[in-house]
């Protein structure tokens, strides 16, 4: 297999990465498309750092382990299978299911903090930035801790004034300007979408699905 070509996605919260993501790797068929995301590179609860008020802040790049993200993107580019543990956001009840990740033509990797760490941001081959106004990050953060993750909504709106924000300030806001697309995401995508998938096709000599 030749070299894949690798994908960095990156945005704040809330600006829409997650639908993005699987309309775009719905639109490749499913050999010629691998995503791993940094989710799933969070370091244990017990060695999260706490804030002032004794908080878990999930929103710093010491929560994740990014040597072994950094070692897994460098294996599937050199054709190496992975595999991973699923993260569970904390769900003590939830068992977590090891993920195999495959070697692919597209490697995309996705995550608030993959154009922080120079190292990784060096082994991307295009760098997409999604970007939202601020209510709107907020609106979909409300609707994505509270409704599917069943976080009380008081916990939501102190992680996203004490932990989200202070974060895209000043990791992952500033790197906008290193991206090579950035795709405002306040009503759709639709059109960037379809440009990147011709793009990734060509770059890849990937196929399209439909």
């Amino acid at each position: 297999m030749n070299k894949p070509f690798t994908v960095g996605i990156t945005g704040g919260s809330g600006s829409g990465k997650t639908l993005f993501l699987e309309k775009l790797i719905h639109s490749f068929k499913p050999d010629e498309v691998c995503l791993i995301s940094q989710d799933n590179y969070y370091k244990s609860i017990d060695l999260q750092q706490k804030d002032e008020n004794g908080i878990e802040n999930f929103d710093i790049p010491e929560s994740f382990d990014f040597e072994a993200y950094e070692s897994d993107l460098k294996k599937l580019q050199s054709g190496k299978e992975v595999s991973r543990p699923e993260y569970t956001f904390n769900n003590t009840s939830q068992e977590p299911k090891m993920m195999t990740f495959k070697p692919a033509p597209v490697l995309v990797v996705e995550g608030i903090f993959v154009f922080y760490h120079p190292s990784f941001a060096n082994l991307l081959d295009l760098k997409i930035f999604i970007d939202a106004k601020e209510h709107l990050m907020l609106k979909r953060r409300i609707l994505r801790d509270k409704v599917e993750r069943g976080y009380d909504l008081d916990d939501v709106l102190y992680r996203y004034e004490n932990h989200v924000m202070p974060a895209y300030d000043k990791y992952i806001g500033p790197y906008k300007n290193e991206a090579d697309l950035v795709i405002p995401n306040n009503k759709n995508f639709d059109r960037a979408l379809d440009v990147i998938h011709s793009y990734l096709s060509i770059k890849s000599g990937a196929s399209s699905k439909f």
